[in-house]
């Protein structure tokens, strides 16, 4: 049997959980102090610094050192071969499925983004057909926030004589539709894909501080390969972001 105190903790956060879910506190906004959620459960701050333990273990908030905690709770993104559909990325001059997703969800999509000419891991090389061992990529790696919360990390690899000297170098989010855009307009159309989810690992320490939580919290890895009509693979991104933000959903013809 649960102790009062016990009770008294849980019971909080259940309040604070559907205040959150119900809007009253809408994502990215800050909670108020823990002396006024104090005041307003009746309950002493202990019980609230708890509630709130509770509450950042289940990836609905996030404290931030002198910004107070910030309300981090995100329906989960359908992961769908929908999301990839043209129409989709380029909606209202989307820049890409992430963008149009957080854009749907009345939140402001954000992109830090970095470029480099670089050797790929040998999986990425295989699955692109390349040498392992050389400089023969151009990696595109973004941190995708939604209205200030990190989201996603993405890294995406192409082929060097596809990717050098065109848009996909630019380390700002000036494609609209994406990278999949970007590869079409070079002649690259992508026409089927292939991907391999992990659904469940602990981050590494630079995962965790680049999606800000805690270490123990899990994260889904997808890998995608895109491949055009002539079968040739041009794009491979792999996909790390909190297991919470993520549900994926896929339809299939059976025999």
């Amino acid at each position: 049997m649960a102790t009062p105190e016990r009770h008294g903790f849980r019971d909080i956060a259940a309040k604070i959980r559907e205040e959150i879910i119900d809007g009253r506190y809408p994502t990215g906004s800050v909670l108020p102090a823990e002396p006024e959620l104090a005041d307003r459960y009746g309950a002493s701050r202990s019980l609230v610094n708890r509630a709130m333990q509770v509450l950042a273990a289940e990836g609905l908030v996030r404290p931030r050192q002198g910004r107070g905690t910030m309300v981090t709770w995100l329906p989960p993104m359908l992961h769908s071969p929908a999301r990839y559909d043209r129409a989709t990325r380029e909606n209202n001059g989307a820049r890409g499925a992430f963008d149009a997703e957080v854009r749907a969800r009345g939140l402001e999509p954000q992109h830090e983004i970095t470029t480099e000419r670089a050797e790929p891991p040998a999986a990425v090389a295989e699955a692109l057909g390349l040498p392992a061992g050389e400089v023969n990529c151009l990696v595109r790696r973004r941190r995708l926030l939604a209205s200030g919360i990190p989201v996603r990390l993405n890294a995406s690899w192409f082929p060097l004589d596809i990717a050098e000297g065109t848009v996909l170098e630019e380390d700002g989010p000036v494609i609209v539709g994406g990278v999949k855009s970007a590869l079409a307009e070079l002649g690259y159309a992508q026409t089927r894909a292939r991907e391999q989810i992990i659904p469940s690992r602990l981050p590494t320490d630079a995962e965790a501080r680049a999606l800000e939580i805690s270490p123990e919290r899990t994260v889904v890895e997808i890998t995608h390969v895109g491949l055009t009509a002539e079968g040739r693979a041009v794009e491979v991104t792999v996909s790390v972001a909190p297991a919470h933000y993520v549900t994926a959903q896929y339809e299939f013809p059976l025999a």
